[in-house]
């Protein structure tokens, strides 16, 4: 199994495809299979690593407190044992969040930044999603969390409920408090005061249902040279929603910088397990 370990923390990864790497961080309160269309397409252009955020999948999930620069360190971590020293940086929702305290830190390592749902600070409704998942627990909450962030034709649709089924499926590996630890790490934390100092090609994408849609459209205002693009019909789970619409947006984002490759791989890894 490939894990990378931040502090005794283990962080499940998976990587696909070869070249520049990718690196996909998911939303709360999916996992890697989030991306589960954008390993598809992009793997044959980039090295796309996808990882289980601590508290999700097949990570670990701690139920002391830790802080989003934690988050951020496991992502550095696989990093680290990947060989990684430069990417392009796609993060959703909590993973827009620590894509962008890692484009903060780490500017040297990252040549773009894609935020989906991006806000540089907590949403208004961490302190529900905190008693959700205290309270009522995953098995009664995680659905009803999940079915708020896509849109109702989605939600009603043979794949969208085969989807989120297959993630409610994973609701046994999960903790309500590991995952309500993630929601009050990032009520400790506001970015938005360093975002006029970003200088990365940036695209914010928010879908036109999204809850967060506000909070993306400030975010790409006070990002020098950030575009923001409205997938239409879409929630906050966009790039499952309307994976063909998102990948056409991503796509072009990255040919206009000059980040996307001409000719797919040759021979691209076919869901590696490193």
């Amino acid at each position: 199994m490939p894990y990378s370990t931040n502090k005794d923390i283990r962080i499940y990864y998976e990587v696909c495809g070869e070249g520049v790497p990718l690196l996909l961080i998911h939303a709360n309160p999916f996992d890697h299979n989030l991306w589960i269309y954008q390993v598809s397409h992009f793997s044959t252009y980039f090295k796309v690593i996808a990882l289980d955020i601590r508290g999700y999948g097949r990570s670990d999930k701690p139920t002391s407190a830790f802080s989003l620069k934690d988050m951020g360190d496991d992502v550095l971590a696989v990093c680290r044992d990947e060989g990684v020293q430069e990417a392009i940086l796609l993060g959703a929702s909590v993973g827009s969040t620590i894509a962008l305290w890692l484009a903060i830190d780490h500017a040297e390592m990252f040549k773009a930044l894609i935020l989906v749902g991006g806000s540089g600070k907590a949403s208004s409704r961490a302190q529900d999603r905190i008693r959700g998942y205290t309270e009522l627990g995953v098995d009664k909450y995680r659905i009803q969390h999940m079915e708020a962030l896509v849109c109702p034709e989605f939600r009603a649709s043979p794949v969208g409920r085969y989807l989120l089924q297959t993630f409610e499926e994973r609701n046994p590996w999960l903790s309500g408090e590991a995952i309500a630890r993630i929601f009050r790490a990032l009520t400790e934390v506001d970015l938005v005061p360093h975002l006029a100092g970003l200088a990365l090609p940036t695209l914010v994408i928010n879908g036109e249902l999204d809850h967060s849609l506000p909070g993306g459209l400030c975010t790409a205002e006070m990002i020098p040279g950030a575009v923001h693009r409205i997938l239409p019909g879409t929630g906050h789970a966009c790039c499952i929603e309307d994976p063909a619409g998102f990948d056409a947006l991503v796509e072009a984002f990255l040919t206009e910088h000059g980040l996307m490759p001409l000719r797919r791989s040759a021979s691209p890894r076919d869901g590696r397990k490193t």
